[in-house]
């Protein structure tokens, strides 16, 4: 299913982490996948749109994987209102960055890092609470 221009649902779903461990990490309602295309929409599309291609480390994620990955109990990815963007480098993570400020829709951005691994963690909220 696609999301917009260039993303479909199967990238914020497919996790490394949940194949290892047999968990079946799928959107459970209607309205993970509406936020994720509203992120799609709004932050991720018009990233791509500027950069390129951008690789997602992380999407969608189910309770059990959340879980296991150690992903905080109320965190963005289980309603599908957040993604981890990989960052091929430190320059073009803040090239990224620079430009995620832009843009209305984003309501949390976050660098991280483990080891020499780099992303940028970034949310919307489709539906103010």
């Amino acid at each position: 299913m696609k999301l917009s221009n260039n993303f479909r649902l199967s990238e914020f779903t497919r996790s490394d982490t949940a194949k290892r461990l047999g968990i079946e990490n799928e959107c459970s309602s209607v309205e993970q996948v509406l936020n994720l295309a509203y992120l799609c929409h709004m932050v991720l599309q018009p990233l791509r749109d500027r950069f390129g291609p951008i690789r997602i480390n992380s999407g969608y994620r189910c309770p059990e994987l959340n879980k296991a990955v150690g992903g905080v109990a109320n965190s963005r990815h289980l309603r599908g209102e957040a993604a981890d963007i990989y960052l091929p480098t430190i320059e073009k993570g803040r090239e990224y960055l620079t430009f995620l400020k832009t843009l209305p829709a984003v309501d949390e951005l976050i660098w991280e890092q483990k080891g020499d691994t780099y992303w940028i963690h970034v949310s919307a909220k489709r539906i103010n609470e």
